[in-house]
C-alpha cells in the first residue's frame, strides 16, 4: 500500500464557492473518493442538511463519513436518479463532480492506471466489472482499437499503434503493463515518450470504465434532478470531458448547438455562472500538482 494521500481535493473552496450551499438542503457528491469534498460540504449543512455521496470503487468505502447527514451510495453515478429515488430524494439543491483519477489509483500498481508500475493491465473503477484494459487490448479488432486511441487519447498515430498491438497479440496475450509499454515505445520519441504513454493509458482508462458515455448520463441526469436555482459544479481534467461539460451548459446539448426561441432568448436547462473557466493558482499547484490540469465549471438550473 502507498503512503500518499487517496486524494487531495483540488479547487475546493471555488468548488464550494460554486455550490453556492443552502445549509438545510440537500447536495450530491458523485465521485465521493477519499471524502474530501463531502467532508467540506458537511461542514456548510445544518442539521437539516442532507449529503449523499456516489462511489463504485470498493476501496472508497472505507473512507464513508460517520454523520446522520451522510448516505453513501457504492454505484456508478450513471445511476444518479434510480438511487436518489430509492432514498425518497426527488430533487437535490446542488450536484458535484469531481472527474480526476484519484492519487490512489495511480499509485497501486495492482490497479494498473500508470505505466509507471509493473503490474496487471486492469483500470476498473469497479473491480467487479468484467471489461478490463488487457480484455480490450487482446479482443478489440484493429479498426476499433484505433478509434479508441484516437478518439480518447488524440493520438494521431493511432492506427500504427493499434496495429502493434495486434500482430504482438497473436504469440500471445498481452497481460501485464511493463510488457504492453515495451511493444509501444517504438512509436514514441524519448522527449515525448512519457506523455504520449500518458495518452494511451488515459484512452484505455476511459474505455473500460465507459467514462464519456456515463459523464453525457449524468448531465442529462442533473437536469431533471435539480432544483429551480440549483448548481452543478464540475471538475475536469482533460479536453474531451470539459468539451462536453461546456457544451451542456451552454446549450444543453453535447454539440454545443443552441435553441432559441421567438425573441431570441436561449433555450436550455442549465446557465453558466462562471463564463470563464476557473483553474488552480500557482499557489494550489505547488502543493498539489494534480490541480494543473484542473478546469472548474459552474452552471444553474434555469425555471425552463
Amino acid at each position: 500500500m502507498s503512503d500518499t494521500p487517496y486524494h487531495i481535493p483540488a479547487l475546493l473552496s471555488q468548488t464550494m464557492d460554486g455550490l453556492n450551499i443552502n445549509p438545510d438542503g440537500t447536495y450530491v457528491d458523485v465521485t465521493f473518493g477519499g471524502g474530501g469534498h463531502s467532508r467540506e460540504i458537511l461542514s456548510h449543512l445544518s442539521s437539516k442538511g442532507k449529503l449523499i455521496g456516489f462511489d463504485q470503487d470498493e476501496d472508497a468505502l472505507k473512507n464513508a463519513i460517520d454523520d446522520p447527514r451522510f448516505i453513501f451510495v457504492r454505484s456508478n453515478f450513471r445511476y444518479l436518479t434510480n438511487f436518489l429515488k430509492y432514498h425518497n430524494v426527488e430533487q437535490v439543491d446542488g450536484i458535484l463532480a469531481d472527474l480526476g483519477v484519484s492519487f490512489h489509483h495511480f499509485d497501486e500498481s495492482d490497479r494498473g492506471f500508470s505505466f509507471r508500475f509493473e503490474g496487471a493491465l486492469d483500470m476498473r473503477m469497479n473491480t467487479k466489472s468484467p471489461v478490463t484494459a488487457a480484455s480490450i487490448i487482446n479482443t478489440y479488432e484493429e479498426e476499433k482499437l484505433a478509434n479508441v486511441f484516437y478518439l480518447y487519447g488524440e493520438l494521431h498515430n493511432s492506427r500504427r499503434i493499434a496495429s502493434t498491438i495486434v500482430k504482438a497479440r497473436q504469440s500471445q496475450p498481452i497481460a501485464l503493463i511493463q510488457e504492453f509499454v515495451d511493444i509501444l515505445k517504438p512509436h514514441f520519441s524519448r522527449e515525448k515518450e512519457k506523455k504520449d504513454m500518458a495518452r494511451v493509458f488515459q484512452a484505455l482508462r476511459i474505455e473500460v470504465n465507459k467514462e464519456m458515455i456515463v459523464l453525457q448520463e449524468l448531465l442529462t441526469q442533473s437536469v431533471n434532478v435539480l432544483k429551480p436555482g440549483g448548481r452543478l459544479v464540475v471538475l475536469t481534467y482533460h479536453s474531451l470531458e470539459d468539451r462536453l461539460v461546456k457544451n451542456f451548459f451552454r446549450s444543453g446539448n453535447f454539440e454545443g448547438e443552441l435553441e432559441k426561441d421567438f425573441y431570441g432568448n436561449v433555450l436550455a436547462p442549465l446557465k453558466p455562472v462562471n463564463t470563464k473557466v476557473i483553474v488552480a493558482s500557482d499557489e494550489e499547484v505547488a502543493r498539489n500538482p494534480r490541480a494543473r490540469s484542473a478546469k472548474l465549471r459552474i452552471a444553474e438550473k434555469t425555471r425552463i
